[in-house]
């Protein structure tokens, strides 16, 4: 384990964070589709992780997908881990924040549109975004 891993009892985020964002950050949940408030988000800035608050995705790696949550097309070097997710019935790679292992959403292979052909599609309620300083609100 990295010596800057963030480790929190579910008691500890519980009351940090509300349910709605500890059931997605904690427990792997999906928020609907369409209902997040980011998804619309094309200022400059970053988003980042909502439990900790790490630097996970330069807003210029955003794109429109039309999945109906926020997508990215490349995560900021070392922001967040891969794993093999096997629930629903089916395969997927989930994302998670590699500072403090909160689920994000997950990552599909299918954006030939993007320079990197992926699609990180996260929750809105994941994430919070910092504007960059200087840029109009």
């Amino acid at each position: 384990m990295s010596p800057n891993k963030i480790v929190k009892t579910d008691a500890e985020w519980r009351a940090q964070l509300t349910d709605v964002e500890f059931q997605v950050l904690r427990e792997a949940a999906t928020e609907r589709p369409w209902t997040g408030e980011l998804i619309d988000e094309k200022r400059d800035g970053v988003f980042r992780c909502r439990a900790c608050g790490a630097q996970l995705f330069p807003s210029g790696t955003k794109f429109d997908s039309h999945c109906g949550w926020p997508s990215f097309y490349d995560a900021e070097e070392g922001a967040v881990t891969l794993h093999e997710d096997r629930s629903h019935g089916m395969v997927r790679t989930e994302v998670r924040c590699a500072s403090c292992d909160s689920h994000l959403g997950h990552v599909f292979p299918d954006a030939p549109q993007t320079p990197t052909g992926e699609r990180f599609c996260i929750n809105s309620v994941s994430l919070t975004f910092d504007q960059t300083e200087g840029e109009p609100a």
